[in-house]
């Protein structure tokens, strides 16, 4: 059986439900509600109910707040993919890992990298439902013309986080 916790955290742009397995980073989402709704999707999908527990959470937590002090350009935790289906979708969003921090890529490019040139919008699919928010950077991924898109339907966000690591002291969401 598979053992989680979890923790809520904020962050400049919003609260972020953190659950953790001991693989790894299985979620990490920013809140729009409670965060009950949430959690009972993910303890459903993983088949346990994650224990609040956020001494557990508190290395993600410190490397969330040092990404947003500007003080670190990558994450150490490691990933657990278990949540994103396997095949396409978990390739793009591997690929999308690659991005180097500060730039972008498009859903083209992102397609192209993982050997399915043609496969922008499954690309764009996959970012949308990642699980696994800004540890995995699908806010460095823009459309071909080079707008940034919805991020959830919250295009704020990506704008703050595009902004923060482009080094632009970005307004509070």
């Amino acid at each position: 059986m598979t053992r989680a916790v979890f923790t809520v955290h904020p962050t400049p742009i919003g609260d972020a439900l953190i659950v953790l397995t001991d693989d790894g980073l299985v979620a990490l989402s920013l809140l729009d509600a409670p965060s009950a709704a949430a959690l009972t999707d993910i303890a459903l999908a993983l088949r346990t109910s994650p224990a609040h527990d956020p001494a557990s959470a508190a290395s993600v937590t410190a490397e969330l707040d040092a990404y947003f002090a500007g003080r670190s350009r990558a994450f150490a935790v490691p990933i657990d993919w278990r949540l994103t289906a396997p095949g396409f979708a978990r390739d793009a969003l591997q690929a999308v890992c690659e991005i180097p921090y500060g730039e972008v890529a498009s859903y083209g490019e992102v397609a192209a990298a993982v050997g399915s040139p043609r496969a922008h919008r499954a690309v764009g699919s996959a970012c949308a439902r990642t699980p696994i928010s800004i540890v995995v950077p699908a806010h460095r991924v823009v459309r071909s013309d080079g707008s940034i898109g919805e991020y959830g339907g919250h295009p704020e966000r990506k704008r703050f986080l595009l902004d923060l690591e482009a080094g632009i002291r970005p307004a509070r969401v």
